[in-house]
């Protein structure tokens, strides 16, 4: 049987993702379907570049605002919700559009990524939370180096999972995850990408416009309802802006770091990507291919 076709968007924060997959959609008669780790989550908006109602032009989008910034969603939730959206979208006859830079979701969905199926350790991750992000992520870098530069550095939440799956494994990331050859759907695979110099850039300019639209105060308004959540402590954005409502970054500082921090982000986003030799990669973004 011929397998589903589907389009797939990817690349680095800031890269023109969002209005490039509107237009191919508006082409096509697609749908879009997020594979943003945190754009599932209700309120993250302004700080994690949510496309707003007018944004989206008409185009349905799937995958956004559909848990609680408490709720702990995991890759393989990911996968099986946006399967059903997927399938949702070709029974009604228009094309799916998978859009996003989370380099795993990515993995998990299309690419037919394993991930190890191990428990979580309650006892091992209290231990864990302990310590502080630099600590963390120095013993993920003994344990295992290649993998810890797929990772955040920030991220105590995938830093943790990833030192509990090798410990649990007994074996680096690289040695427990695997590709299942038999993929699942045919995949147009388009990446969009800017030189370096340009997409810094654009990030830098990207920040500045979120600080400028609320950035503070919707950071202050998900804390005041939600507490200290992992899921705000440890997103970009979220917990640089938070480091300076608590006193321990001046407001310049905070804002500078949000850059450099986005900026690494990019660059390990790229790391993912570059591994799919049948992705198209088209250095200017508002240039639709025909």
């Amino acid at each position: 049987m011929q397998k589903p076709k589907i389009i797939a968007i990817v690349g680095p924060t800031a890269s023109g993702k969002t209005a490039y997959s509107i237009e191919i959609a508006k082409n096509i008669g697609g749908e879009i379907v997020s594979a943003d780790s945190r754009l599932v989550y209700k309120g993250f908006d302004i700080t994690c570049a949510k496309p707003g109602i007018e944004e989206r032009e008409g185009i349905p989008h799937h995958m956004i605002d559909i848990v609680e910034p408490s709720v702990e969603y995991s890759g393989g939730l990911y996968v099986k919700d946006a399967k059903k959206c997927i399938y949702d979208i070709l029974s009604r006859g228009k094309v799916p559009v998978i859009v996003g830079g989370t380099g795993l979701y990515i993995r998990l969905l299309l690419e037919n990524y394993i991930m190890p199926n191990v428990e979580p350790d309650r006892e091992l991750r209290e231990r864990l939370r302990e310590l502080s992000s630099e600590e963390l992520y120095a013993k993920l870098t003994e344990l295992d180096e290649d993998g810890a530069k797929t990772i955040d550095s920030n991220d105590k939440k995938k830093i943790i999972r990833a030192i509990e799956i090798i410990k649990a494994e007994g074996k680096p990331l690289s040695e427990v995850r695997g590709v299942d050859e038999d993929s699942e759907f045919d995949v147009k695979w388009i990446g969009r990408n800017y030189p370096r110099d340009v997409l810094y850039q654009r990030i830098n300019d990207r920040v500045d416009k979120m600080i400028e639209d609320g950035m503070v105060e919707e950071t202050q308004a998900l804390l005041a309802k939600y507490g200290r959540i992992p899921n705000l402590l440890y997103t970009i954005g979220y917990q640089e802006i938070i480091a300076y409502l608590d006193g321990v970054l001046t407001f310049n500082e905070a804002v500078e770091r949000l850059k450099q921090n986005t900026r690494r982000y990019a660059k390990r986003q790229l790391t993912w990507f570059r591994k799919n030799s049948a992705i198209e990669w088209n250095c200017y973004p508002e240039l639709l291919r025909k």
